[in-house]
């Protein structure tokens, strides 16, 4: 037996045993379930009415409870022991295009690696990208990318007086104010950013997805060695049992 067999067999004998178990729990939560009674009536002299017995059969003994729950249970703990004491021994190298990136890795840190390697995925999937509408340039000094100074016009709204009409010998002259924009001053703007180019970000992705493969592969590869047969189960439940009447 392969230890890839091993674990296949867990599962589908977890899920029987859980539900052995839950019955059997079901069963010792009733306690009427465990009591019984045997009733004679006799009457007081050979005159008196006869009445029938009376009885109430127990139908759940508990030390068979335990024992059947118990039982149950022997084959998860021979099952998962053998997985367990397998997983010990079993390892492979997590190998990228021909370099081993891990060496004799066991398979418990495969499987670790794995699911961590999908948050990783998911992080490196939600890093912001930098506006492909500007150009940027990675400035080392402060780790940043900036995009060249653009500079634009300030300007200011100043009122001001015009005439309107010039002043004669019988009206004096006509002024209105009027507001105008004059420049005052430039800005110049220069955009930061903390972000990854767009390329950057697809290849941290591929490297990620790279990496996930290779563990998947050591994992099979792992899981196909034989598997360390465990049988502990026995001397658990018999331990536990010892005495029970």
């Amino acid at each position: 037996m392969k230890i890839n067999q091993v674990t296949a067999i867990e599962k589908t004998t977890k899920n029987r045993v859980e539900d052995a178990l839950t019955a059997v729990y079901q069963q010792v939560q009733k306690a009427d379930l465990f009591e019984g009674l045997s009733r004679q009536y006799r009457p007081i002299d050979d005159k008196g009415e006869q009445l029938p017995p009376e009885s109430k059969k127990v139908q759940v003994i508990a030390t068979e409870a335990l024992q059947e729950g118990l039982k149950a249970l022997t084959e998860l703990f021979d099952i998962t022991a053998t997985k367990d004491y397998s997983n010990q021994t079993a390892r492979a190298n997590v190998v990228i295009d021909g370099q081993v990136l891990i060496q004799d890795a066991p398979v418990p840190f495969l499987l670790f690696l794995e699911k961590k390697l999908i948050d990783i995925r998911t992080f490196a999937s939600s890093l912001p990208t930098l506006d492909p509408a500007e150009d940027w340039k990675f400035d080392a000094n402060v780790k940043l990318s900036r995009t060249e100074p653009k500079n634009t016009h300030r300007t200011k709204k100043v009122t001001k007086p015009i005439v309107k009409y010039d002043a004669t010998d019988k009206h004096p002259a006509q002024t209105e104010l009027i507001t105008e924009d004059v420049l005052v001053g430039f800005w110049e703007l220069t955009k930061l950013s903390g972000a990854i180019t767009v390329p950057t970000k697809k290849a941290l992705v591929e490297r990620v997805e790279r990496l996930q493969t290779a563990v998947k592969v050591a994992r099979e590869e792992a899981n196909a060695a034989p598997a360390v047969q465990k049988f502990v189960g026995a001397d658990i439940t018999n331990f536990l049992t010892a005495g029970l009447v």
